[in-house]
């Protein structure tokens, strides 16, 4: 009779840990999903490859949410798995490469309206910078975090990740000021 009580409390223990990791779950995702989505739109220029990542690094999110310890680090650590199932993209997936010029190629994704065509201008801009430059700069302007928590997430050292953002910004910026000079330097 006894044991059957133990057994009662342990099952009953163990619906409210689950229940308890659920609520701990959607919450994360209800305050986090917009902007981990939005960061894989940035990261793969593809809305349904950015689902698809996202849908992913919140599986894997569920999967290790005991290891979570800290609530206000749940962005780095969701982006962190973000860049990682990116990474597990091109692990899997083999190109076929071929020497076709990209500024020869036509855009089925182009919007017709300024803004837009704006905003596609700039992310290509953003597009050409290396990404040792173009990963801190997206983490600090799409995601917003600062340098330290990019140092933390990329594993490199604060004062590499705030050079890299300097140099990121002026390469940017060069870009915008003078379009031309990407053609002329792959020239």
């Amino acid at each position: 009779m006894f044991a059957k009580g133990r057994n009662k409390s342990k099952s009953d223990s163990v619906m409210s840990d689950m229940l308890s990791k659920q609520r701990r779950y959607d919450a994360l995702v209800r305050a986090l999903h917009t902007d981990v989505f939005r960061y894989a739109f940035w990261l793969c220029g593809d809305r349904q490859v950015a689902e698809d990542i996202t849908q992913e690094t919140f599986l894997r999110a569920w999967r290790s949410l005991d290891s979570l310890k800290d609530e206000k680090a749940a962005k780095a650590w969701l982006i962190t798995i973000l860049r990682r199932e990116n990474a597990r993209r091109f692990e899997r997936k083999q190109f076929d490469y071929s020497d076709v010029d990209q500024e020869h190629l036509s855009d089925a994704a182009a919007h017709t309206t300024e803004d837009a065509a704006e905003q596609y201008w700039l992310r290509r801009q953003i597009a050409t910078l290396e990404p040792e430059y173009r990963e801190p700069l997206l983490l600090q302007v799409i995601g917003g975090f600062s340098g330290e928590e990019i140092a933390e997430m990329l594993e490199l050292n604060r004062n590499t990740v705030m050079t890299r953002l300097f140099r990121a910004r002026n390469q940017l910026r060069e870009l915008l000021e003078h379009p031309s000079i990407r053609g002329q330097s792959n020239g």
